[in-house]
């Protein structure tokens, strides 16, 4: 008995566990995004808490310091826990690369559902990343990238996003806005 109640829990935990794809656009730049949730492919690991993804972002010189900007890449990792029922938070690291750009900053993330009572549940995400120069590489000084993001739950799984990113990729001799943005998107999770 108590190992068919502790099955029907496990199962109705891994409902919950979701690997997420994203594409943001506005008028001028392009970033796409995947996450895979890693307690779906390894059963020692609560779903939805470790978090493995990767970023490409095709940004254009209207939103920048510079009139010739290279294209974005990262690798991410971010762990992740339900402090309450609405409130998610969580720590992350990430690698990130542009031509002669590189750095490992460290972060935290936050995730909150609108308590709004709605057929459309909304949610409100902030994250702030930085490297100091001990976490920069190549010709790179430090980085900065904080993001706010309002998403809407328009179909089960499937988000609207609007949001804001500044990432800021100083070097030793100059220091660079590499995009600064409004954005808008559709994220979905499976």
């Amino acid at each position: 008995m108590l190992k068919k109640i502790s099955l029907s829990a496990l199962c109705a935990i891994s409902a919950f566990a979701m690997h997420s794809a994203e594409v943001n656009v506005n008028n001028s730049d392009l970033e796409l995004s995947a996450k895979l949730d890693m307690g779906q492919f390894n059963d020692s690991i609560e779903p939805d808490t470790i978090l493995l993804g990767a970023k490409y972002l095709k940004a254009d010189e209207k939103h920048s310091d510079v009139n010739s900007i290279d294209d974005y890449q990262e690798l991410n990792f971010l762990m992740q826990r339900g402090v309450s029922t609405n409130l998610k938070v969580g720590l992350g690291l990430k690698i990130n690369h542009t031509k002669d750009f590189a750095s490992a900053p460290l972060g935290a993330e936050v995730t909150y559902k609108l308590p709004v009572t709605s057929s459309v549940p909304f949610y409100v995400g902030g994250a702030v990343y930085a490297a100091p120069e001990v976490l920069s590489f190549d010709r790179a000084d430090s980085f900065l990238e904080y993001r706010v993001t309002i998403e809407a739950e328009a179909i089960k799984n499937g988000f609207l996003t609007v949001g804001y990113r500044h990432i800021d990729t100083n070097y030793d001799n100059v220091d660079i806005e590499y995009n600064d943005s409004v954005y808008f998107g559709l994220k979905f999770l499976f």
